[in-house]
């Protein structure tokens, strides 16, 4: 993203001047406060919205010179809103994608901890998800975490995977986001800092700029905004 500005209404400002280097494979991590901008960076790098100057690129390809279906197909999405449609987990799991076989399938469950909901189920992968189907939050995340891995997409969106699952589930979703991270680039969406201590760099914004960024590490001992929001939710969790 180079000198990228952006806002909804002219008399508005949001995003200004933004600049952002990723490296491939490398995972960036967008913390702040509500409103800060976070979720409109990733509806720029998607062309939900264009900005209003500078330039997008992936792979030195600016992304107005490429079509919005063929930009957003390289991108994996894991939501804080799980959806699952009416159909087979197979159907939920495959999606688009073609070819996809059962050991496939088998291999991706079980690094999604998936394993054994499938041994439940009574019709193993091709168990209509529906209402005799009564999947908790948890399962319902781990379900969505494996349909990305299905995907393969190059790029990764993960918009608050975590938020809607209990403590004991989110260390589950926490080690299959992992594993479907590797080898990617992803840009987190995180409230929780204690996901993403792991992130390459982490970007913290407020009011539309990037006011600091480094790890995790480098960010604690600048004791700025990021390490006291960081130490507010270490106390509210003590």
């Amino acid at each position: 993203m180079e000198n990228v500005n952006f806002s909804y209404v002219p008399e508005k400002k949001l995003i200004q001047n933004f600049n952002l280097h990723v490296q491939s494979g490398q995972k960036i991590a967008i913390v702040g406060p509500t409103g800060c901008g976070k979720t409109t960076i990733i509806n720029l790098l998607l062309r939900f919205y264009d900005i209003n100057s500078g330039k997008i690129k992936i792979s030195g390809k600016d992304t107005k010179d490429i079509t919005r279906s063929s930009l957003r197909s390289q991108f994996g999405m894991v939501l804080q809103d799980t959806w699952l449609f009416e159909g087979t987990l197979r159907e939920n799991l495959v999606y688009s994608k073609t070819g996809v076989t059962d050991e496939q399938l088998d291999e991706i469950c079980k690094v999604c901890g998936l394993s054994g909901l499938v041994r439940q189920l009574p019709d193993g992968y091709d168990t209509v998800l529906g209402d005799n189907a009564h999947l908790s939050a948890g399962q319902r995340q781990l379900i969505t975490i494996a349909r990305a891995m299905v995907e393969d997409a190059p790029l990764l969106i993960l918009d608050e995977a975590t938020s809607s699952v209990d403590t004991r589930t989110e260390q589950k979703v926490q080690k299959a986001m992992d594993k479907l991270t590797e080898g990617r680039t992803s840009f987190v969406i995180a409230h929780r800092l204690s996901t993403i201590k792991n992130a390459d760099c982490i970007l913290v914004m407020k009011d539309g700029d990037i006011i600091e960024s480094g790890s995790h590490d480098v960010l604690m001992e600048r004791g700025g905004f990021y390490a006291e929001i960081y130490n507010s939710q270490f106390e509210q969790v003590s």
